[in-house]
């Protein structure tokens, strides 16, 4: 099946029913039309709900697969992966590119908890145990030092 979605869409840009849908996919898992028109709990029309899942489609949020002649709608990507982008759009807005004035922001105004932190503490440290280290780190300067003193 070929595919005329896009990976790179920008979440700022979703409406708001589009984001409830989304949200509404994310939980349940695979959905029919009529499952999320039930979910949502409001008044739309059928085709409505359709146009929608299939352009959060073409935006790269959901795919499809069809049973019955039913077209099962799932999650193209996580939640968290488009959180990610949103929150990489907002780095770049507000915060010049720098995730740590990000998170300083986040700390300074109360965003996070205690307990926040501190997940967010082991997650860092876990991740600089397998990163390897940035070029021109000291632990290269070190080891191509020792490299040197072994030459004669």
């Amino acid at each position: 099946m070929t595919s005329n979605t896009t990976f790179d869409h920008d979440p700022a840009e979703l409406g708001e029913l589009e984001r409830s849908i989304l949200l509404i996919v994310w939980r349940v898992g695979d959905v029919t039309a009529e499952q999320v028109r039930e979910e949502l709990g409001r008044p739309l029309k059928d085709s409505t709900i359709r146009t929608v899942l299939r352009r959060l489609e073409e935006k790269g949020y959901l795919a499809h697969s069809v049973e019955n002649r039913t077209f099962l709608y799932r999650p193209a990507e996580t939640r968290q992966r488009v959180a990610g982008r949103a929150v990489k759009r907002i780095v770049d807005w507000f915060c010049e590119g720098s995730v740590e004035a990000l998170l300083v922001g986040m700390v300074d105004s109360k965003v996070l908890d205690r307990a926040e932190l501190q997940r967010l503490a082991d997650r860092i440290a876990e991740a600089q145990k397998t990163a390897p280290p940035p070029a021109g780190s000291a632990a290269l300067k070190m080891q191509s030092t020792s490299r040197n003193k072994e030459k004669p």
